[in-house]
């Protein structure tokens, strides 16, 4: 009795916790490939760490003006499916908008991939102000090719 008791319960713990799950919410925008930090956006870039102005990997070095925006392409990251490829835009030290100048789009299921992959990839990186962000599910590839190239991007930044 007393075991059908223990199990009962933790099935029923484990529902609940499988219930409790939020799923990850598609982009509804499929062709947008690039995200600025302007309206519209729905990140919320103003609650960014204070330490991120003297983070390298946040966007720049902290030699760079306030004022000053510049852009930075980050090289070819090759994936299993093709290369991915990001060009960030900086304004200080703040990422302020990244465009995906190359990625792959050879077939209908990387066009689907990468519809609703980069938009979310290029929230997640505006509101983390770094390359350090989750991977989408389902564009793992995309994912890791993005976030290297992005990388590279910020690396340069940093040393000039």
């Amino acid at each position: 009795m007393r075991r059908a008791v223990v199990a009962s319960s933790a099935t029923v713990a484990g529902i609940v916790l499988l219930l409790s799950l939020k799923p990850h919410e598609a982009a509804t925008t499929p062709a947008a490939v690039s995200s600025g930090g302007g309206s519209g956006t729905g990140t919320d870039t103003g609650a960014q760490n204070p330490s991120d102005a003297t983070n390298p990997s946040a966007g720049a070095s902290g030699a760079a003006a306030a004022g000053t925006t510049r852009t930075v392409t980050g090289s070819a990251a090759d994936t299993r499916f093709g290369p991915i490829q990001v060009k960030v835009t900086l304004d200080g030290t703040k990422i302020t908008k990244i465009d995906v100048v190359e990625y792959p789009s050879h077939d209908h299921r990387d066009q689907e991939i990468n519809s609703y992959a980069l938009p979310l990839l290029n929230q997640e990186a505006i509101a983390a102000q770094s390359a350090h962000i989750d991977v989408v599910s389902g564009a793992t590839f995309t994912s890791q090719g993005y976030t290297t190239s992005l990388q590279s991007a910020l690396d340069q930044a940093a040393a000039g």
